[in-house]
C-alpha cells in the first residue's frame, strides 16, 4: 500500500470521513496469474511474473486499496510446507498440500517449525527483499504480516473432515494441536515484523471460524486468535472469513480483530449489528456469480444492493464477500469503482 492508502485505512479504522468511498480487494494467486496471462506455477516461481504482474493491478487502479498489497504467497501450501505436508503444484489451478496427520497420535510427533528455515516460508521472505526496492520505487511499502489461521492450518494437516470430528471426538488433542500451531503463526509473524520494520498490520485468513458453533468458537479460536492478534502492538489486524461469518462477528473485538473480511451471504447490516459500530467491514457483493461472472451492469446493481443494507456507510471499506476470485475483468472492477464512487 502507499503511504498515504495506509494513512487512509488507518482514518478508516479510526472511524473517520475521508471524503470519499475507499475500494478495497484482496488480491493473490487465485486471480492475479490468469488476469496477467501466466500460469500459476510461472506466477509462484518467476519473481519477474510476481513483481510485474502486481505493479500492473496498482497501476491499472492506482485508487484501489490492494490488501495487503505485493502478498508474497504460495497459496494454501505456504503454512503446511513448514511442518513437512507434501505440495501438489498444478498449472491452472491452485496448490494443495497433502495431510501429515493419519492418527490423533500423529499430534504429538507434529514438528515446531523454525520459521527461518522450513518449508516455503524462506521463499516468501526472500521474495520481498529482493524485490522491496521496486516495491518501495513504486510508492508501496511491505505494511502487513500475513498466514492462514490456526484451524485453517489444522485442516490442512488433518483433511477438514477429520479435523472437525477431531474437535467432537478428541478435543483435549485437538486444543494441543491448535496450540502447537498458533505459537508457530506467532513465530512467523514476528518473523516478518523482524525482516520488514515497515509492517503495522496483521493479515489473518481463516475459513474453519465459520464451520465450528458457539461453544467450539470460545474453545478452540477465541483464546488462540486473541494471542495471534496481539504479538506485537499492529494497528491494523484483519480477520478474513469468508465461510459462515455470524458467530465469528460477535466476537471480533475479544480476539482483537477492527477489520473483517466476510461472507457475501451475509449483508452488511447484518454483520454491522454483530460487529459493534467500532469494526471496518470489507465488503460486500458475491466475489464468483457477480463480479467474476456478471456484467458491468450487474456488479453496479449488486453494490448498489449492498449500501442499500446499511445505513451509515463509516468504517466500510467497499469490496467483494471474500477475496478476488478467478475470472474477475477489468471492465468489471471498473464498474465497481464506478458504482462506489456513485453511492450518496
Amino acid at each position: 500500500m502507499t503511504a498515504k492508502q495506509w494513512n487512509d485505512l488507518l482514518m478508516v479504522i479510526d472511524g473517520k470521513n475521508l471524503g470519499y468511498q475507499p475500494v478495497g480487494f484482496i488480491i493473490d494467486s487465485p486471480w492475479i496469474p490468469g488476469w496477467y496471462g501466466i500460469t500459476n506455477i510461472q506466477y509462484y516461481s518467476s519473481e519477474k511474473h510476481w513483481l510485474e504482474s502486481n505493479l500492473k493491478a496498482i497501476n491499472l487502479f492506482p485508487d484501489v486499496w490492494f490488501i495487503p498489497g505485493f502478498w508474497s504467497e504460495f497459496g494454501m501450501c505456504t503454512e503446511p510446507s513448514a511442518f513437512g505436508a507434501r505440495m501438489k503444484w498444478l498449472e491452472q489451478s491452485l496448490p494443495h498440500a497433502e495431510k501429515i496427520i493419519r492418527n490423533i497420535e500423529d499430534i504429538n510427533i507434529l514438528p515446531d517449525p523454525d520459521v527461518t528455515s522450513d518449508g516455503l516460508l524462506p521463499f516468501v521472505i526472500s521474495r520481498l527483499k529482493e524485490n522491496e526496492i521496486a516495491i518501495k520505487e513504486a510508492g508501496h511499502e511491505i505494511k502487513f504480516a500475513i498466514s492462514r489461521g490456526p484451524l485453517n492450518i489444522a485442516s490442512f494437516l488433518m483433511g477438514t473432515t477429520e479435523f472437525m470430528m477431531a474437535l467432537a471426538m478428541y478435543p483435549v488433542e485437538s486444543k494441543q494441536l491448535i496450540e502447537k500451531i498458533t505459537d508457530f503463526i506467532c513465530r512467523w509473524i514476528s518473523y516478518q515484523k523482524e525482516c520488514f520494520p515497515t509492517i503495522d498490520g496483521i493479515f489473518i485468513l481463516d475459513d474453519l471460524l465459520g464451520f465450528v458453533g458457539d461453544y467450539e468458537f470460545n474453545e478452540f479460536a477465541i483464546p488462540f486468535l486473541r494471542k495471534i492478534f496481539s504479538v506485537f502492538e499492529a494497528k491494523v489486524r484483519f480477520l478474513h472469513n469468508d465461510a459462515q461469518g455470524l458467530i465469528t462477528a460477535k466476537y471480533l473485538k475479544e480476539v482483537n480483530v477492527n477489520l473483517f473480511n466476510f461472507s457475501f451471504e451475509h449483508s452488511l447490516g447484518e454483520i454491522r449489528s454483530l460487529a459493534g459500530e467500532d469494526v471496518v467491514l470489507m465488503g460486500n457483493i458475491p466475489p464468483r456469480d457477480v463480479m467474476a461472472a456478471g456484467t458491468p451492469a450487474e456488479v453496479t446493481d449488486a453494490v448498489k444492493k449492498a449500501a442499500s443494507e446499511i445505513d451509515n456507510f463509516s468504517r466500510i471499506i467497499w469490496s467483494v464477500g471474500g477475496g478476488m476470485p478467478q475470472g474477475v475483468r477489468n471492465e468489471n472492477i471498473t464498474a465497481f469503482i464506478k458504482a462506489v464512487r456513485n453511492l450518496k
